[in-house]
Parts: structure tokens; C-alpha cells; sequence
């Protein structure tokens, strides 16, 4: 199947539109109107740029409240069509999409609607057109593509179909399987968009909140099973009404959409088997088992604050690598969990990343049950792969860029061993054994526009899932947030958006220049155990305000003992409606809003305390470095 998308969907000039759409890897591009007479060229010029790039005209699209008008507005519609058509043939375009009328003028029936196409389709045939008519989910009279297939049937024309467009159909609640019984060669193109589930008028639903499949909560995988089923082979179009994607990338934007359409079709490969002819030589979604490590960018002069750090929740240098400024860090005494590792070096990526951004965690490296297929995979789906030189004696670690231009490693059975191969033990560390049992998970902070980037980018990669975006109350503003996990559920990933750099996690941003990982979350079996080994570490935690805590006893009428020992150890806490609980403790922030946290979940809780994030976002910015002070 043939991917395109529409110019209306991504941000800029048209020329800049193109130019992006052929950089992503699309077949062909829908032409908007808007987009045509904004241009300041012929229409041949379009012609020749779409050519250029690779691409073809799949559509011409939006003739408006053509059909069921009284004379003389009918008259006049059809010279409206005629002057559109006389257009398209010097485009190259040979579909034009003509959309269910809104016009107070048009009258109903359904055998009107069907005579007017019967006669837009012969005027169509003399040029080698075609025109396909689509159900607006708000038209006047037709706003359900049931009854549009019925006007198309009636019309009776080879050079009239049906356009099918997933938005106009799922928001409305219409039953997908209806489609079914749709052949195949009369539908003229299928566009697809996905959207948030909002309780809002369904045209400023459609107008504003639009975007690419996956990203949304559509059932759009469901519509294109009962599309499929019809023998539909034309092609996939994206139709994306999005403010922030118009005022994005239009380079990402369009990688975005097509990542997407990639990601769709293979997920639908064991419905129509046939799909596999369309796509590039893509593994299954890749499983992911936990993550192996987590890569901090520092250096040498300011090292000694993040190794500090490390020491007070438990870790100790392990090893040292054997020809590099890196260090792994562990906790002692065989308590597993992760390895932390410090990379010092004034070359390479982690430098890059350092000068930047200043101390940061550039690099994750996760578990993964093959690293060459994840690579492959990910490469499929337009992302872009590392390769730096190697040392001697070093291991080829599959890798690809991530958020905020940082990377993710993929280590699997046969790369298990990097520990031993590249790196030389250091003395044992005399501390006492680590009480973290692992990353429960991973803070990414990024711009809100970026959110549903990145959540694409995951859930498209691996066997992932991602929980409801969730608003989380910062005294400056909110901030979005969302889960991404792995079915495994091996990897947690917290996905922080803000628009605001007052907030937290916007002051963040501004302070590391770009997005990147914020916060750690290290799991523990036992919180208060832990409390007390942090404590003998010197670990400087978050202080509560003594009014969360009574709070607190309102809300949940703790045991006196549990509470004190929450409030002795500003130690937050949640329950869920089962009664499963969570416990937090926080560190104290850094200037730039970095921080790390130790939590212990009893009884299968599966949140994350949102409850409790307003009164941590509170004492967190009171430590943090004031917005106007230089960062030095």
C-alpha cells in the first residue's frame, strides 16, 4: 500500500512541505487548497516540485458544498467543479475529494445528492478525473458514511467513489464494521487520523486536537481491519488538523506520520498478509526486559557533586574502563540492581552532550532480547542510528539517537558480557550493602509539543503500552504526563511535556538546554529500611511541609506510628482505591531541577503518586537555581 499525507498536516511553506514529506519516505501527498493558493507559483511548478521529489499527486482536496443546491446556486457549483478540474489537470492531480455540504442552502434527499454526482462524474470522465465524496462528521445533511456510500451507489458512475477518513467515522461512534460491505475498487482513497478522546463540538475536535495514527485513543487499527476487508489496496493518506503540528518541524512532523503509517500496516500484517509487499524488512515490536544502565555525561571538575550523589543513595565505584575517563558505579555487597555509569571523556558524544547540556544522563542502555532486530527495527521506522569509533578491545553496542539527541543502547545476550570485556574491577567497597533493587523508572522532560513524539517513537519500537495522559498540578502551570511501559514491564518511562518555563519541569529545560532525563526513580523492597541506609549515607532529601502530612491523616486516617514515621522521614505517600500503596522519597533538587527518588509499591500499586506531586513540585522549587541567575 502507498503512503501519503496531506500538505495541511505539517507546518510551512509548500515548497518546505514537500521537501519534508519525500525526506520522510512518502509516496505521495494530498494537495490542500490552502497550501496551492498560498504558493507563490504556477501550478506546473507544483507539478514539477512533486515530481522532483519522488512523489505523486494522490489528491486534490477540498471542493466544498457542491451537491443538493437549489438554482441558480447548482449552476454555479458545477462551474465551480469545472474551473477546480481545469486546475488539477495542470497539477497532476486526478482525485479531487468533494466533502459532505454544510451549506444552509442544500437540500436533503438522497436521490438528489446521487443526480448531482451522476452529473459531476461525466463532467469528470470527459477529463480523465475522478471524485470521491466524503461524509463530514458535521455535514447538513450527509454526516455518516453509510449514507455517503449511498449516494455514491446511487450515482452510479466509475468516476464516482467513496472517501473514507477514520476521524469523520470513529467520532462519531459509527459502527466500523458497516464498511465492510463496501466493494473494495469504490472507495478512492482511505485517510486516516487519530485524536485524544474529548468531550468537545466535533468540528473543533477535528480542527485542533487531530494526530497521527497511535498517538490518540481511536480505535484506528479496528477501522482499517474492516477497510482491508473490503479488498481496498489504494493508499493510506494522513489528514492531520493539529496546531502544534503546524507550528512544529515540518521535517519531524512528517517522519512522525510516517513512522506512524509504518507502524500501523505492520501491526496489521496478520490481517492482510498482503501489507508485507508495502513495508520495509521490519522485526516484531521489540520486547524489553529492564534497563541495564544509565549513562551520566560529567566533567572531570564537576564529577565529584554527581559521584556524592550516587554514594548517598548506596552506589560505589565498580570498575573502570579500560581505555576511557568512565566509571560504572553499583551498589556493594551483591545487592544487584542497576549500574550507574560517569563518563568523563573530552571527546565524543558524552562530551558533546556535556557541553550542551552540563551534567546529565545522555544515555540509557536497555535489556532487550535481540539488539540487532531493535536496531533494524527502529532504523524501519525512521530513527536515526550511533555508530562512533571504537577503541580497541570495545564492543559494537547497537545504538540509536533519542530524546533530546541523547541515545538508547541495546544490550542482549551476546553483548552481556561489555562488562567484563571492557572495563577492569576496582577494589571491593567497604559500604554496606545497597538497598535498591532496581529503576522502577525513568523521568524524561521535554516540551509539550514533543510529548506525542516521543510516545510514537516508544510504542512503535517495542512491545510497549501507554497509560492516559494525566495533568500534573505545578504551582506555575501544569504539566502533561505520560506513562509509556513495557508489557515486560521491565521499562517505566514518564514522559513530562510543559509549555510554561516557569513550571518545574520547564525551568529544567531551559536550564539543560533541551529536553532530557530529569529525575531517577530506584525501587526498594522495604522504605523505611531504606530511609534509615540513606540517612546513615548522608543523603540530603526533599523536605515535606509539616501541612502534607496533616493532610494526610485527613485523607487517608493512617495509624498514628505509620504517620510519624512518614512525617520523621518526609516519606510521601498514596493509596489506591484496592488499598495498594505507594511510598516516596525524594532527594533534594539540584539548581538546574535534577533530582532522584527511592519508592517501594506494595500490593500491585501501579501509579505514580500523582496526588503527591503538587506538594513535591512546591518544596522542589524552593531549592532550585532562581531563573534569572547565569548558570556559570
Amino acid at each position: 500500500m502507498k503512503t501519503s499525507i496531506a500538505t495541511v498536516s505539517i507546518g510551512g511553506d509548500l515548497r518546505e512541505k514537500l521537501a519534508a514529506i519525500a525526506a520522510a519516505g512518502f509516496d505521495g501527498v494530498e494537495i490542500f487548497e490552502t497550501d496551492f493558493l498560498a504558493f507563490d507559483g504556477s501550478p506546473r511548478d507544483v507539478r514539477r516540485m512533486i515530481a522532483d521529489h519522488g512523489l505523486t499527486t494522490t489528491l486534490f482536496q477540498p471542493f466544498r458544498d457542491f451537491e443538493g443546491l437549489p438554482e441558480p446556486q447548482r449552476a454555479r457549483a458545477f462551474e465551480r467543479a469545472e474551473r477546480k478540474f481545469d486546475l488539477m489537470g495542470e497539477l497532476g492531480a486526478e482525485l479531487m475529494l468533494v466533502c459532505s455540504s454544510v451549506s444552509p442552502a442544500a437540500l436533503g434527499g438522497i436521490d438528489r445528492l446521487a443526480a448531482d454526482f451522476h452529473a459531476l462524474g461525466e463532467r469528470a470522465a470527459a477529463r480523465g478525473l475522478r471524485v470521491g465524496y466524503e461524509a463530514l462528521a458535521w455535514g447538513r445533511h450527509i454526516n455518516d458514511h453509510r449514507d455517503a456510500w449511498e449516494v455514491v451507489r446511487r450515482a452510479e458512475h466509475a468516476h464516482v467513489g467513496l472517501i473514507l477518513d477514520s476521524f469523520h467515522t470513529l467520532s462519531r461512534g459509527i459502527e466500523v464494521e458497516s464498511i465492510r460491505s463496501i466493494p473494495g475498487d469504490r472507495i478512492f482513497i482511505v485517510q486516516l487520523a487519530d485524536a485524544p478522546l474529548l468531550n468537545m463540538d466535533v468540528l473543533q475536535w477535528s480542527r485542533h486536537f487531530r494526530c497521527m495514527p497511535g498517538q490518540g485513543d481511536l480505535p484506528i487499527a479496528d477501522f482499517m481491519r474492516a477497510v482491508l476487508a473490503t479488498g481496498y489496496s489504494g493508499p493510506l493518506s494522513l489528514e492531520i488538523f493539529n496546531d502544534q503540528f503546524r507550528g512544529g518541524s515540518p521535517g519531524s512532523i512528517a517522519v512522525d506520520g510516517h513512522r506512524s503509517l509504518v507502524n500501523l500496516m505492520d501491526g496489521l500484517r496478520e490481517t492482510a498478509p498482503e501489507l508485507a509487499a508495502s513495508l520495509p524488512d521490519l522485526p516484531p515490536r521489540i520486547g524489553v526486559q529492564g534497563v541495564e544502565f544509565i549513562e551520566f555525561a560529567a566533567s572531570a571538575a564537576e564529577r565529584g557533586e554527581l559521584e556524592a550523589q550516587f554514594a548517598a543513595l548506596g552506589f560505589a565505584p565498580h570498575a573502570h574502563h579500560r581505555s576511557k575517563d568512565v566509571v560504572v558505579w553499583r551498589q556493594p555487597g551483591g545487592a544487584g540492581g542497576p549500574n550507574l555509569v560517569i563518563n568523563s571523556e573530552e571527546e565524543g558524544l558524552a562530551y558533546s552532550a556535556y557541553l550542551t547540556h552540563g551534567t546529565n544522563a545522555y544515555a540509557i542502555g536497555l535489556r532487550v532480547e535481540d539488539a540487532a532486530a531493535t536496531v533494524q527495527r527502529a532504523r524501519a521506522l525512521g530513527a536515526e542510528v550511533f555508530e562512533q569509533r571504537r577503541g580497541p578491545g570495545e564492543l559494537a553496542i547497537p545504538a540509536i539517537r533519542g530524546m533530546g539527541g541523547g541515545l538508547l543502547y541495546f544490550i542482549d545476550e551476546t553483548l552481556a558480557d561489555v562488562w567484563e570485556v571492557e572495563f577492569t574491577s576496582l577494589p571491593a567497597s567497604r559500604m554496606l550493602a545497597g538497598m535498591l533493587t532496581g529503576i522502577d523508572h525513568i523521568a524524561q522532560t521535554m516540551n509539550y509539543e514533543e510529548m506525542l513524539t516521543w510516545a510514537l517513537f516508544y510504542t512503535s519500537i517495542f512491545r510497549a503500552r501507554k497509560l492516559p495522559m494525566v495533568d500534573v498540578v505545578d504551582p506555575a502551570g501544569l504539566v502533561r504526563s505520560q506513562v509509556i511501559e513495557s508489557e515486560e514491564e521491565g521499562v517505566r518511562l514518564t514522559l513530562n511535556g510543559s509549555d510554561n518555563h516557569r513550571t518545574l519541569a520547564g525551568h529544567f529545560i531551559t536550564e539543560s538546554f533541551g529536553s532530557s532525563v530529569q529525575h531517577i526513580a530506584f525501587a526498594c523492597a522495604d522504605i523505611f529500611a531504606a530511609s534509615e541506609a540513606l540517612t546513615a549515607r548522608g543523603f540530603i532529601r526533599l523536605g515535606i511541609p509539616a501541612n502534607y502530612y496533616d493532610d494526610l491523616d485527613a485523607r487517608f486516617e493512617l495509624e498514628p506510628a505509620l504517620l510519624e514515621r512518614l512525617r520523621a522521614a518526609n516519606i510521601l505517600y498514596d493509596r489506591d482505591g484496592a488499598g495498594a500503596e505507594f511510598f516516596q522519597i525524594y532527594s533534594a533538587a539540584m539548581p538546574d531541577g535534577r533530582f532522584f527518588e527511592v519508592v517501594e509499591r506494595r500490593g500491585g500499586y501501579a501509579g505514580y503518586g500523582a496526588a503527591n506531586a503538587v506538594f513535591r513540585i512546591a518544596a522542589q522549587k524552593r531549592q532550585v537555581r532562581p531563573a534569572t541567575m547565569p548558570r556559570l
